[in-house]
C-alpha cells in the first residue's frame, strides 16, 4: 500500500495517544507496561502500572523485592505468570546485564515472559530499534486492511501477517509508527463497532470496502469451554482465616489461596487431613471464575477450627484476619470470598 507508514505516522501525530504514563524513554518503565498490556486493556492497566512503579521505581527495587510483594501488587490483573516472569527477568538483568536493561532485541527476547512482538515493542519505544510488532490490535488492523482470511492464531495466517509487518516497516520514525499501529487498533479499528469513517485507510481497506468488518479477523474456532469445580475451605479460628501458598507453577502459581478439596469430599474430613479439627459453620454463596481454557465453579464452605493438630501451620500456611488477608497476593475469586466475610 503506497505511503502506508507516512500516512500512519501523520495520523498518529494528530490523533494518536500521547499521554499514556509509560510513554517515556526509560526502558524499565516501557518493559513493565508492555508486560502488563499483554492480553489486558490500557484502561485496566493504568492504575496497576502507576501503583507498581510507585512501589518498584526501578529495576533493582523489583529484582530485590520478595515475590509475594510483586504478586500482591499484581493481584486482580490476572495472568499471574506475567508477574512471576517479570520478577525473574529483573533478577536476570541484574545478574547478567549489570542491572542495565539490554537494548538488543535478541537479548530482550531471551528474558522470561518476552516474546517476539513484545521484545520488538520494547526495543522500538525504549531504544528506537527498527523491529516489527504484531500484537492483537495489529493483527486485527492488518487482517481487515489487507483482507487476510483465517484465524490469526493459525501458524500459516500468523506467518503471513508477520511478512506484512516486516514489509511495511519504515526506515525511520519507528516510535510514532509503532505507536500508530497500536493506537489505530485500540481507538478506531476496534473489535466491535470500528470507527471506519475516521480511519485514514478507509478508502483502501478490504474489510471496509466489502463490509466484512465483523468477520475479519476470523474468530478462533469455537470449542465448548470445559467446566471444573472445586470446594474452597474457609477455615476460621480466633478471628482469623487460613491461607495456603499455591505451587509456583500452574493456575494462580505463587499466590495465597484457600485450601481446596474435591466437590465430592467431606469438608470436615478435608480439614482434618490438613491437620485441623473443624466443624461446619455455613455454606457461602458460590461463584464462578473463567480462565482462558476452562470455567471454574467454586463452592466456599466456612468451618470453625476447634483446635490445631501438632505441627499444623508449617511454612506455606498463614493465619490472617480477613481485613489483612484481602491485602495479600490473592486470586480475584478468593479475594471476593474473603471480602464477603
Amino acid at each position: 500500500m503506497a505511503g502506508f507508514a507516512d500516512r500512519l505516522v501523520a495520523w498518529q501525530r494528530q490523533h494518536g495517544r500521547h499521554d499514556l504514563p509509560w510513554q517515556v524513554s526509560d526502558p524499565y518503565a516501557v518493559w513493565v507496561s508492555e508486560i502488563m498490556l499483554q492480553q489486558t486493556q490500557v484502561d485496566t492497566v493504568i492504575p496497576y502500572y502507576v501503583r507498581f512503579l510507585a512501589r518498584f521505581p526501578d529495576l533493582a527495587s523489583l529484582a530485590e523485592a520478595p515475590e509475594d510483594a510483586v504478586l500482591a501488587l499484581w493481584s486482580g490483573l490476572g495472568y499471574y505468570a506475567r508477574a512471576r516472569n517479570l520478577h525473574a527477568a529483573a533478577k536476570r538483568v541484574l545478574a547478567d546485564h549489570g542491572g542495565v536493561f539490554p537494548g538488543d532485541v535478541a537479548a530482550i527476547a531471551a528474558l522470561p515472559g518476552i516474546g517476539r512482538s513484545t521484545a520488538a515493542a520494547i526495543a522500538a519505544f525504549a531504544f528506537g530499534g527498527r523491529h516489527a510488532i504484531l500484537d492483537g490490535n495489529v493483527k486485527r488492523v492488518f487482517c481487515r486492511l489487507f483482507g487476510v482470511d483465517g484465524w490469526p492464531g493459525e501458524k500459516a495466517v500468523e506467518t503471513a501477517l508477520w511478512h506484512l509487518a516486516e514489509a511495511l516497516l519504515p526506515e525511520r520514525e519507528i516510535v510514532p509508527y509503532t505507536q500508530g499501529l497500536m493506537d489505530l487498533g485500540a481507538t478506531l479499528c476496534r473489535r466491535s463497532r470500528p470507527d471506519c469513517p475516521c480511519c485514514p485507510f478507509a478508502d483502501d481497506c478490504v474489510a471496509c470496502r466489502d463490509g466484512r468488518q465483523a468477520e475479519l479477523p476470523a474468530a478462533r474456532p469455537r470449542k465448548g469451554l470445559p467446566e471444573r469445580s472445586t470446594v474452597m475451605l474457609v477455615l476460621r479460628h480466633g478471628g482469623e482465616i487460613l491461607l495456603e501458598k499455591r505451587p509456583p507453577s500452574g493456575i494462580w502459581g505463587g499466590l495465597w489461596s484457600l485450601p481446596e478439596c474435591a466437590p465430592g469430599d467431606d469438608p470436615v474430613a478435608a480439614a482434618r487431613r490438613l491437620g485441623y479439627s473443624a466443624e461446619p459453620l455455613a455454606e457461602l454463596p458460590g461463584l464462578s471464575h473463567t480462565f482462558s481454557h476452562f470455567r471454574l465453579a467454586i463452592r466456599p464452605v466456612a468451618l470453625a477450627v476447634a483446635r490445631r493438630a501438632p505441627g499444623a501451620g508449617e511454612p506455606g500456611a498463614l493465619w490472617l484476619a480477613p481485613a489483612d488477608a484481602v491485602q495479600a497476593a490473592l486470586p480475584t475469586p478468593v479475594r471476593r470470598i474473603i471480602a464477603a466475610l
